[in-house]
């Protein structure tokens, strides 16, 4: 009797060894040297300020990912983007909400065009859909879903609208498109699991309907803004903890440095704000155990077979902190409970409120400038 419970123990251990060996995953690891995370520490230091954030209703819905807001009637009116596609116009002064558009996808960066651009109307990066427009009866034409060499967009994830009318975004991911892997997060996950940097930085030029290729071989390239006189881009690349600045003209043009590195968490947008100051969200601190297999490539994949449940994730804790254009941190704001989960970002359309963005809230948080932030 207790040969046969020998041999069914074996048996059953080859079983899970050959599995977590061989069985397929759709990641092919690359060894990458992470950085050592210094932690909350220095300009990051913990603390509370992102606690108790008041709140306005965006109905049935989930997922503010990012706002943009515009003069309507002469008061702000803001607009912010769902995981359900919803693009929901909140009026803050009554708290009022309603459905102003649906892409059909999923919605995640938002800007309105500047006065004589892009008729005013709202351009969105849709991770499904590629870079929309969206009029002001809520009527959404595709922009581009491809690129210049006909590869397709599979993960528009942000964006930035210059002087001239050329829209800056992201496509985090060449290979793992948020629809075809179920959702944006699950594509995020196999994208920085692989550390492949098949995320790319494409301009979209209005005049000529053309979409190119600005900057390539970046992992997962999330928030993307204009520097002053549209001189360069500052690209939040998520995958390096990392905020990285591409030059578009000048002596530098066609050149890449960057400005901040080894964040104590995964950054995601990046909005220009008031006074020369961007505001950077933290969506998730980092991950030892990601981390200490980043050149443990064969170590990632095993890890890539285990139940979702076992395998590194994403963690609630409120974070967004301002910067000017070269990395200085000016401010930074967190809760370390994470009651408003998965901070992607911050906008600050001039009203004298900093509005909030969320993977995961069911309410578009946000705080206010005049009298809460830069104590």
């Amino acid at each position: 009797m207790l040969k046969k419970i020998f041999i069914l123990f074996v048996f059953a251990v080859l079983i899970c060894v050959g599995y977590l060996s061989l069985w397929p995953v759709p990641i092919n690891p690359v060894s990458w040297d992470a950085p050592k995370s210094v932690g909350y520490t220095a300009d990051f230091e913990p603390n509370m300020k992102l606690a108790g954030l008041k709140t306005l209703a965006i109905g049935e819905h989930h997922g503010p990912e990012d706002v943009a807001g515009r003069i309507e009637d002469e008061r702000m009116i803001i607009y912010t983007s769902t995981q359900s596609g919803d693009i929901i116009r909140i009026d803050p002064h009554s708290n009022e909400h309603r459905v102003f558009a649906n892409t059909g996808g999923v919605a995640l960066g938002l800007q309105f065009a500047p006065d004589g651009l892009l008729d005013k109307n709202l351009i969105v990066a849709d991770a499904h859909k590629g870079l929309l427009s969206i009029d002001a009866n809520g009527t959404v034409t595709v922009l581009t879903d491809k690129a210049e060499d006909g590869s397709p967009i599979l993960y528009a994830d942000e964006l930035a609208i210059a002087q001239d009318g050329k829209v800056y975004f992201s496509d985090a991911s060449t290979k793992f498109g948020a629809k075809q892997a179920g959702s944006t997060l699950s594509g995020s996950l196999l994208e920085l699991m692989e550390h492949g940097s098949t995320g790319r930085v494409l301009v979209y030029n209005p005049a000529d309907g053309s979409t190119k290729t600005v900057v390539d071989n970046m992992s997962f390239p999330n928030g993307v803004a204009m520097c002053p006189d549209d001189a360069c881009i500052l690209i939040a690349e998520t995958g390096m903890y990392a905020v990285k600045r591409f030059w578009l003209t000048g002596p530098k043009s066609g050149t890449m440095d960057t400005v901040i590195e080894n964040l104590p968490g995964f950054p995601d947008n990046i909005n220009k704000g008031q006074d020369g100051r961007y505001w950077v969200g933290l969506t998730s601190p980092r991950s030892q155990a990601l981390d200490n297999l980043s050149d443990k490539p064969f170590m990632r994949k095993l890890v890539q077979r285990l139940p979702a449940a076992m395998r590194p994730k994403a963690v609630n804790y409120g974070f967004i902190f301002a910067m000017d254009m070269n990395g200085k941190v000016l401010a930074q704001y967190q809760d370390p409970s994470g009651s408003y989960p998965l901070t992607t970002g911050a906008t600050e359309p001039g009203d004298g409120w900093l509005y909030i963005g969320s993977l995961g809230a069911i309410e578009l948080a946000r705080k206010d400038i005049n009298h809460e932030l830069f104590e």
